[in-house]
Order: structure tokens, then sequence, then C-alpha cells
């Protein structure tokens, strides 16, 4: 599908170093947006950008962590010297850390709440006079967070985790109220089983090895796959909002 709507487009994606966030940098700057990368892996960062140079986009690696409030004002600064104000924003930075709750993992309750909500916060909070500016000129604007069937699908032991994601796909239909009016359009994405390296964080062996007997037994979807439905989702007509998607392996219930 060609998506030559994104030539006129600057974005910054979250969580870019990796999976979902480096596949939609990739698409975005591919359809011609001018990327601005943000995460915390540097390296990562700048092979990512120095590929979408050769390719022939454009991209800017910024080294971002979501949690510092210092981080994201730098960042910001930085994007804007360089690209001046944004019109697309996808919010995908996350960790999945789960435990049974009864195990009372406050560092990772901790690092799940400020990276999957607080920073998508953090996010909105820089961007969104951008993306006011933007709708208020006329132009598409989108802000697209990346929730997770856990919002609504209830699995053991992954209670804060889903808890994140839920307030991740309530805060997008609260700001849908605020920002529509003034033709800003948010979406939330919730995929389900996706061969990322979010699974990678799962330290309870009994957990991983139950998540690796999902991937086993149902063909998972893709990074690519999340990125191209973002890519979908943003280069509609601008007055039409696709507000609430939910991507699922065919396989998976």
């Amino acid at each position: 599908m060609s998506y030559a709507a994104l030539a006129t487009r600057t974005a910054v994606v979250t969580g870019a170093a990796s999976g979902i966030g480096a596949a939609t940098a990739r698409l975005l700057a591919a359809g011609g947006a001018r990327v601005a990368l943000l995460a915390r892996r540097t390296e990562r960062l700048d092979a990512l950008a120095a590929e979408i140079a050769a390719a022939g986009g454009q991209a800017l690696a910024v080294t971002t962590d979501l949690t510092d409030q210092a981080s994201v004002d730098a960042a910001v600064t930085t994007v804007h010297a360089a690209y001046g104000a944004v019109d697309l924003v996808v919010n995908n930075a996350g960790v999945m850390q789960p435990n049974p709750v009864t195990d009372g993992r406050l560092d990772e309750w901790t690092r799940m709440i400020d990276t999957n909500l607080t920073g998508v916060l953090r996010i909105v909070r820089a961007f969104t006079p951008d993306l006011t500016a933007a709708g208020g000129e006329g132009r598409t604007a989108d802000l697209v967070n990346i929730s997770s069937i856990a919002s609504h699908v209830l699995f053991p032991d992954y209670a804060v985790y889903g808890a994140t994601k839920a307030a991740v796909t309530q805060l997008s239909g609260a700001l849908r109220t605020e920002l529509g009016p003034r033709d800003v359009r948010v979406s939330v994405i919730e995929p389900g089983l996706t061969g990322t390296e979010l699974s990678g964080h799962v330290e309870n062996p009994v957990l991983r090895e139950q998540l690796d007997g999902m991937f086993a037994a149902i063909p998972a979807m893709t990074a690519e796959d999340i990125a191209d439905l973002i890519a979908y989702t943003v280069t509609r007509p601008r007055h039409v909002n696709l507000r609430h998607l939910v991507a699922l392996p065919t396989r998976q219930a």
C-alpha cells in the first residue's frame, strides 16, 4: 500500500530502538515523513537513523529516557531545533514485567507505570501544543498510543502491566474528547501476540515458558504488521479518526 500522504508529515516515535517503534519509523520514513527516533539505546537509534538515511529517508536519533522529565524536555528541544513542530506522535515505548502481585515487586511496578503510563503522559504534554497548532492550521494531526489487549483481556500475573495498558486505552478515549474538537485525531491500538523484544522483559521463568508456548502455538503478528496498521491509521482523510483498533493473530481467541 502506498503511504504518499506521509510526505508532508513530521513524526515522533517513542520506543524506536526496536520492535514496533523501529518498524513504524522505517515505514513512516519510507513514505516521506521526517521521523524523530526517541529511545534510550543510543547505538540502536544511530544505526536505525543511518539505515533510514541510506534508504533515502530522513531520521533523527534522540536518546531519551521517558521516565526522566529533564530527558524528555531536552528531546523536545532537539526535535524542534532540527525539524520544527511535529504533527504526528506515536507513543509506543513500553515494558512488560509480569509477576504475581503477591510478590510485591515495587521495582517492576514503578518501572511499568513510569514508562507505560507516565512516559506516555510526558510525551502528550510535550507535543500537544504542536498537534493542536497543526489542527488549527487545517493540517492533519495525529496522536497514536500503543496499548495492548491486556487492557481488557485478563491474564494471571499480568495485573500491573494490564492496568497500565488499560490506563493508556482510557486516557486515549479521554484525550479524544479534548483534542478531537481541536482537529487532532487520537487513536489507540491494542495488539495481541506480536513478535517483539517486549517478551524479553519477562524474567519469571515460569511465565517466560508460558509465553514461549504461546508463540510456539500461535503464528504471531510481526512488528511490521502493527507498523502498517499505524501508517494506515494516520493516512486516512483528516476528518476520519480510527479511534480504537484491536489487532490479533488470526489464531488468537
